[in-house]
Parts: structure tokens; C-alpha cells; sequence
């Protein structure tokens, strides 16, 4: 049995969901560019494709956030792993000084960094995941 959630927590989901919606749809049009620029040198894939793959997920996360209630502890996992999966890209933002979203200097870019474990725990927070971990 999953662990119940309050209102507050459907609410941090749905809009965790909503969001992640809006930057998937934002990776495969008007932020396409943007997101280039997080995509690690060091990895052996086309950096469009990357993005548009991306895109992709997060559309597909944020809508199984917003509509699929029974299944919120695997996507909680899931999206929680997809941060994890993700940051390597912040981390060479960080590291080859890389432009994009507003982000034109390495304080910015490494206070950036900090924002993904807020991530990973908000998508484990708000769908109750944690608390079904804990439960056994």
C-alpha cells in the first residue's frame, strides 16, 4: 500500500508535473538551444538528439505526475532518478562555462547546481515515495 499524501503534496505534484510538462515541450522548441548547451562534450550521442530525447521524458513524466495518482510512487522514483540522470549536464554547464537560461556566470551556474537535489527531493516528497520507502 503506498503512503497517503496531503493536499499540499498533490498540489507540489501537480505542478512539479506541470513544469516538467512546460520545459519538455521548452526542450523540443523555443528552449532547443538553450538546452545544447547542458549536454556534456563527453557524451557520444548528438546533442539534438539529446535534447529532443529529454524533451520527450519530461513531457511524459510531467503528464504521469499530473494524471496517473496510482502510480505516483514509481514516477516519483522514476523523475527522481531522471534528475540524478540529468545532472552531469549542470555539472559541464558548470565546468565549461556554458551560457544558457540566463546563466553568464559561474556563480550562477554553480548556485544552478544546487537546485537539483530540491529537485530530487520534491519528486519524492510530493508523490509519497520516500514515505513508501520508509514503509516497506
Amino acid at each position: 500500500m503506498t503512503a497517503p499524501v496531503s493536499p499540499i503534496q498533490t498540489a507540489a505534484r501537480v505542478l512539479l508535473g506541470a513544469a516538467l510538462a512546460f520545459a519538455g515541450t521548452g526542450h523540443l522548441t523555443f528552449l532547443r538551444q538553450n538546452f545544447q548547451a547542458q549536454v556534456p562534450d563527453f557524451l557520444p550521442l548528438n546533442k539534438d538528439f539529446v535534447v529532443l530525447a529529454s524533451g520527450v521524458v519530461e513531457i511524459g513524466m510531467g503528464v504521469a505526475l499530473m494524471a496517473l495518482p496510482r502510480q505516483r510512487v514509481t514516477v516519483g522514483w522514476t523523475m527522481a532518478a531522471f534528475f540524478v540522470a540529468v545532472f552531469p549536464g549542470n555539472i559541464s554547464q558548470y565546468l565549461t562555462h556554458s551560457d544558457a537560461f540566463g546563466l553568464d556566470t559561474d556563480r550562477k551556474r554553480l548556485i544552478r547546481l544546487f537546485f537539483q537535489p530540491v529537485l530530487i527531493a520534491w519528486a519524492l516528497w510530493s508523490t509519497g515515495a520516500w514515505a513508501a520507502r520508509k514503509k516497506g
